[in-house]
């Protein structure tokens, strides 16, 4: 396993996560959530109730812009259903099993039990979403893909053990609105709280960690969230921590004010970028190397083909609240760095 710091604060992140980890080994770290969670406004979200939300951005349709504006057309303004995939409902799969598996009393929370939950919660995602059964051509190729799943779990093992956390919320949804009426939301895969107040972001990804030169980019996700809840609760989370399920590795930052100050204009540049877009009906593609795992290839004209004429009320993607969640999925699962791999959740752009 190799831990990963952001270079901007390679010493700062490495005693927080020692910090956090510790205090929410040792206390469980639910200690005074329902509290902190309704923090007052009054900190850096003052006034958001007053404010018209004119738009809404989470870090998942922010990076599909990032990426290729005309992915995000794809996705928010055509709303254009997506293939179901291996790698994305394999993410779902060992998300949802991390999730059920933190609904057990600590001492139950072994490998065993997680590898246990896993034929179950594929049973229920099938009952979901029949479709998925026709990703595979027959046994042995769904063998192969629990297995990798598997393999997932047991690296996740490897990065720390569950029964020493008792994470103070799991599948979060934050959201704040920016005194320019754009609404930040998304879901945090998991908030864990040490008894001091010192909170810890983690989110899990089923691909692979990032080179040295794309650690920003993956990074921007959860320093969205860190803004959010800093918004939210008036407090700088202590460290970020992404856990790379696909090869092993954590990815750690410890953010402060000047960094979330900055990803709120990022996020707003964002914004404003895609309103010019739509205003202009300018949804350029962006070629690079994901393009091969693009459901829409075939639709690109980077590639000879041909976009579906705009809807007639494409209206402001403000208003377009219904983005598919396995959008959401696929863009996670992508083992390739240029893509941030934001967690599901439906009805946001």
């Amino acid at each position: 396993m190799r831990d990963v710091a952001a270079p901007a604060h390679p010493a700062a992140a490495g005693s927080a996560a020692s910090a956090v980890t510790s205090a929410v080994s040792s206390a469980g770290g639910s200690a005074g959530v329902e509290g902190r969670g309704a923090a007052s406004p009054a900190g850096p979200a003052a006034g958001d109730e007053a404010v018209r939300v004119t738009g809404a951005l989470s870090p998942s349709r922010a990076g599909d812009f990032m990426t290729c504006p005309l992915l995000y057309r794809f996705r928010v303004i055509d709303r254009l259903p997506e293939p179901p995939s291996p790698a994305a409902a394999r993410g779902t799969l060992v998300h949802a099993v991390l999730e059920r598996l933190f609904d057990r009393p600590a001492g139950q929370r072994t490998l065993t039990t997680a590898r246990g939950l896993l034929e179950p919660e594929w049973e229920r995602l099938l009952g979901e979403e029949p479709e998925l059964a026709q990703m595979f051509s027959g046994e042995e190729e769904l063998r192969a893909w629990f297995s990798a799943a598997h393999d997932m779990l047991d690296r996740y093992f490897g990065l720390e053990d569950p029964r020493r956390l008792e994470p103070a919320r799991r599948e979060l949804y934050v959201e704040t609105v920016l005194d320019s009426g754009l609404l930040l939301r998304g879901y945090i895969d998991r908030l864990d709280i040490a008894p001091n107040g010192d909170i810890r972001v983690v989110d899990y990804k089923t691909g692979t960690a990032p080179r040295a030169e794309f650690e920003a980019r993956a990074l921007f996700q959860m320093k969205f969230y860190a803004l959010v809840l800093w918004r939210e609760r008036g407090q700088v989370p202590r460290l970020l921590q992404l856990m790379y399920l696909g090869n092993g590795e954590i990815l750690r930052y410890a953010p402060d004010e000047v960094d979330l100050r900055a990803t709120q204009r990022k996020s707003e540049a964002i914004w404003r970028a895609i309103e010019r877009a739509r205003s202009r009906a300018d949804w350029r593609p962006r070629p690079s190397r994901i393009c091969d795992w693009c459901a829409y290839k075939a639709l690109c004209p980077a590639f000879g083909g041909t976009p579906p004429d705009l809807p007639a009320q494409a209206g402001d993607p403000g208003e377009s609240l219904t983005a598919a969640a396995d959008a959401e999925a696929a863009a996670r699962a992508l083992p390739l760095p240029e893509v941030p791999s934001p967690r599901s959740f439906a009805g946001d752009i």
